[in-house]
């Protein structure tokens, strides 16, 4: 259930497109280039990501928010988007037993 508690703020979108890209090491695209609703990987966004960027962002997601995504399934809804990643880690900073 998302509640205004639950609902990502667009600074989170910023930092996670700014982990991203730091993680990655991409340069030369602008975060703000970055749809929060467009899927990561299938070339449809500014990011042209794949499945070892996958694992790469999941251990990074992981690290700097302190939580886990042990599921591989619910990985990849969790890094499917900007928005889904944010409002994972809003979620999880709410309910952290989730």
């Amino acid at each position: 259930m998302i509640t205004d508690m639950t609902i990502p703020t667009e600074e989170l979108k910023l930092e996670i497109k700014n982990l991203i890209m730091s993680t990655l090491a991409i340069e030369g695209i602008n975060p703000a280039d970055v749809d929060n609703d467009q899927p990561l990987f299938g070339g449809s966004n500014a990011l042209t990501l794949d499945s070892v960027d996958a694992i790469e962002i999941i251990m990074a997601i992981q690290r700097t928010y302190g939580i886990r995504i042990a599921d591989q399934s619910l990985a990849r809804q969790v890094i499917s988007s900007i928005n889904t990643i944010a409002l994972f880690i809003t979620e999880q900073r709410q309910n952290p037993t989730t």
